[in-house]
């Protein structure tokens, strides 16, 4: 089966903000889930939308394929390297605060065009009704 892997590393957003969004999107196909990051108004569909974005368009010059026929394999959000600083607290004490960034991981194999849901097959159904 063939893969196209993209890995986007030290992304300045915490993994917890990122991972909400995740099981959404892994149920749809690439395009779809493009589509719906597009409109989402917080910074961390931004961001996913930037990194799926870029995952296409790897897979379209790797696989030569169109974005239909491409499929989630892997879709992760790892934790990266911690920023560690601190703030003045009461009496002088330092407070410890840790800036978390992320990892981005997507892998896109190619389908066989089962049963995804492709845009085709969503504009059939919409001209049905």
């Amino acid at each position: 089966m063939e893969k196209s892997k993209t890995y986007l590393k030290n992304i300045a957003m915490s993994p917890k903000k990122l991972r909400f969004y995740i099981e959404s999107i892994k149920k749809m196909s690439p395009a779809i889930a493009l589509d719906h990051l597009f409109y989402g108004k917080q910074k961390a569909t931004k961001i996913l939308y930037q990194a799926l974005k870029s995952a296409i368009s790897n897979a379209k010059q790797s696989l030569k394929v169109e974005d239909d026929l491409l499929k989630f394999g892997v879709f992760t959000i790892e934790e990266g390297r911690k920023l560690k600083r601190y703030r003045p607290g009461g009496r002088g004490t330092p407070k410890p605060i840790v800036k978390r960034r992320s990892h981005i991981k997507i892998v896109l194999i190619k389908s066989e065009n089962d049963k995804s849901m492709t845009k085709s097959k969503l504009q059939i159904k919409k001209t049905s009704k």
